[in-house]
């Protein structure tokens, strides 16, 4: 028993050696495909016309409105699609400074480069809520709607450890992505990664705040009670 034992493991070699030991090989003639491993599947290629659309064209024309990433466009409620070719670029600055890197040498460096104004906190909930919200969820505390479908490791903001990184290596991570997270670095331009990272802040001083923060000239609107109807 044991020599047909033998045997038959010996044929089995010999037979997995055929099937599987030559693949990679070049040759002019059709392969003999035993496992295809999903080699041949039907999708579009640049340039190759396509009998699926109507005008057999396999590459797709971009949808009225599509704006490029790194542009913006002048829209209105009475124009919602922005006439083609009349796209502004977003201001996207060059070098390799604490603006565009979040290092100032080999360190992390702290502070937002550009004016903190209303507009750009503005901009930075927006693009905020865009690219970051379906993870780390609206207040940033890492309950996004990805959670719930199975995604795990989602950062909460409100953490030590995030409150007192530097804003410097934050606009990294939005650059290169950490963990399971994907960097947006080819997606998010200059200034509103730095928008993301002043509303990711101002997410976190509202969880722990305190009157000393506001501004003298406004505490006052807060500490009155408001008036009874």
């Amino acid at each position: 028993m044991l020599r047909y034992f033998f045997i038959a493991l010996g044929l089995f070699l010999v037979g997995l050696l055929a099937v599987a030991g030559f693949r990679g090989q070049k040759s002019g003639k059709p392969p003999i495909e035993i496992f295809p491993d999903m080699d041949h599947q039907p999708k579009v290629k640049a340039q190759v016309p396509s009998e699926f659309f109507a005008d057999e064209r396999g590459n797709r024309l971009p949808v009225p409105g599509t704006v490029p990433i790194g542009y913006e466009a002048p829209v209105s409620k009475e124009n919602p699609f922005p006439d083609e070719g009349k796209y502004r670029m977003v201001r996207y600055s060059t070098g390799t400074d604490y603006l565009n890197t979040g290092r100032f040498g080999d360190r992390w460096g702290t502070g937002i480069p550009l004016p903190v104004t209303a507009e750009l906190m503005q901009r930075g909930q927006e693009r905020y809520t865009i690219f970051c919200g379906v993870c780390h969820g609206a207040s940033g505390g890492g309950n996004g709607v990805a959670g719930q479908y199975g995604l795990v490791a989602i950062a909460n903001f409100h953490q030590d450890r995030l409150r007192e990184m530097a804003d410097g290596e934050i606009y990294n991570t939005i650059v290169m992505g950490k963990n399971t997270m994907l960097g947006y670095g080819s997606k998010i331009p200059v200034d509103d990664r730095w928008a993301i990272v002043a509303y990711v802040r101002a997410l976190q001083a509202a969880q722990t705040a305190t009157i000393n923060d506001v501004p003298p000239a406004e505490r006052a609107a807060l500490e009155t009670p408001p008036t009874q109807p």
